[in-house]
C-alpha cells in the first residue's frame, strides 16, 4: 500500500513509518520543515511538505495515497483548545478527499478520561467533556471508511517527550516524586513500538472497526511510577491530598489522578496484535528517561 502519514516525524509516527516500511509498504510522510524531510528521507519515507494548517497539502497527500494515517497534532498544552480546533479541521480536510474512495482513514485519540474509574473498551464512546474532538469528527464523516487508534497515557520508550518525561521534570522542581492519595490510580500504557503496530495492521485490515485500543497494559498504579521516578532520582516519595493536588502538579493534575484503566481484548483479537516490547516500569527504569 501507499500510505500517507502526517506527524510522520513524531514519536509515534515516526515509529509507524519504520514499522509500515520494514512491512513492504511505500510510505509519504507529511514535513513542514528541512530537518522533518530530512528524517523522512534517512528513514527511507517519500517527503510530501506541508502543515496541518495547509489543507491543500493534506488533500493532495491523500490523494495520492490507497490510505491515511493521521497521527499530527501539535502538544502544545498552552493553545490546547485551538491545536484541538486545527486537528478538527484537518481531519474534515482529509475526509473529504477520501470521501466515496473506500481508503481508509485512521486518526488518532486517546483514553485518558474515557471512562474513570472502570476498565474502558473499544465500545466506549469518546469523552464530551474532553476538548480533543479527533475521534467524533473522523466517526462523523459521512462515505469515509474511519477509525480511530486510541493511546494511552503513556506510550512509552527512549526519546519520549509526553506524560511520563513532565512528571520527572515536576519532581526535580519540587524536589519529591509525588502521587496523589493512596496512588493506586492506574494508567494504562504502551511501548511505542507496539503502538505503531495497530495503526499497521488496522490499516492493512481495512479499519473495519471504528475504535482500537494500542494498550499493552491495562494500568500502572501511578504510585508505582512515582517511586520509579524517585528512586532514579534520589528524591523522597510522597503522597498528596486531593485537595492539594493543583498546587504540586498544576494544570497536570487532572491527569496525574486519573483512573482509567482500559482493554484492548477487543483490539487483539480483531487484529491479531500481541505486545512485544518492555512495559512501562521497567522502561521508565532506565537511564534515557533520565538524562537531563
Amino acid at each position: 500500500m501507499r500510505v500517507f502519514v502526517t506527524g510522520a516525524t513524531g514519536f509515534v509516527g515516526s515509529a509507524v513509518v519504520a514499522d509500515l516500511i520494514a512491512a513492504g509498504h511505500r510510505v509519504t510522510g507529511l514535513a513542514r520543515s528541512d530537518a522533518g524531510a530530512a528524517s523522512l528521507a534517512a528513514m527511507g519515507a517519500e517527503v510530501h511538505r506541508g502543515s496541518l494548517e495547509d489543507h491543500a497539502s493534506l488533500r493532495s497527500g491523500a490523494a495520492a495515497s490507497d490510505g491515511v494515517l493521521h497521527l499530527g497534532f501539535n502538544h502544545d498544552f498552552s493553545k490546547f483548545l485551538d491545536n484541538c480546533e486545527l486537528d478538527r479541521r484537518a481531519i474534515l480536510a482529509l475526509g473529504e478527499e477520501l470521501r466515496g474512495s473506500d481508503r481508509p482513514l485512521v486518526v488518532t485519540s486517546g483514553v485518558a478520561l474515557l471512562a474513570p474509574g472502570r476498565l474502558a473498551t473499544e465500545d466506549d464512546e469518546s469523552a464530551h467533556r474532553f476538548p480533543r474532538v479527533s475521534e467524533s469528527t473522523a466517526l462523523s464523516l459521512e462515505g469515509v471508511r474511519a477509525a480511530v487508534v486510541r493511546l494511552p497515557p503513556t506510550t512509552h520508550g527512549e526519546g519520549d517527550h509526553g506524560f511520563v518525561p513532565i512528571l520527572i521534570n515536576l519532581a526535580r522542581q519540587k524536589g519529591v516524586a509525588a502521587y496523589i492519595g493512596d496512588g493506586m490510580n492506574r494508567w494504562p500504557a504502551a511501548h511505542r513500538f507496539d503502538a505503531a503496530r495497530v495503526y499497521r495492521l488496522a490499516l492493512e485490515q481495512g479499519a473495519t472497526a471504528p475504535r482500537y485500543h494500542a494498550i499493552a497494559e491495562e494500568g500502572v498504579p501511578f504510585k508505582t511510577i512515582a517511586e520509579v521516578i524517585g528512586k532514579r532520582l534520589g528524591l523522597p516519595v510522597v503522597s498528596t491530598p486531593a485537595e492539594q493536588a493543583a498546587d504540586h502538579f498544576g494544570w497536570f493534575a487532572q491527569f496525574a489522578g486519573v483512573d482509567v484503566p482500559t482493554s484492548s481484548a477487543r483490539t487483539r483479537a480483531a487484529l491479531g496484535w500481541e505486545p512485544k516490547e518492555k512495559g512501562l516500569i521497567e522502561d521508565l527504569d532506565q537511564p534515557y528517561y533520565f538524562q537531563a
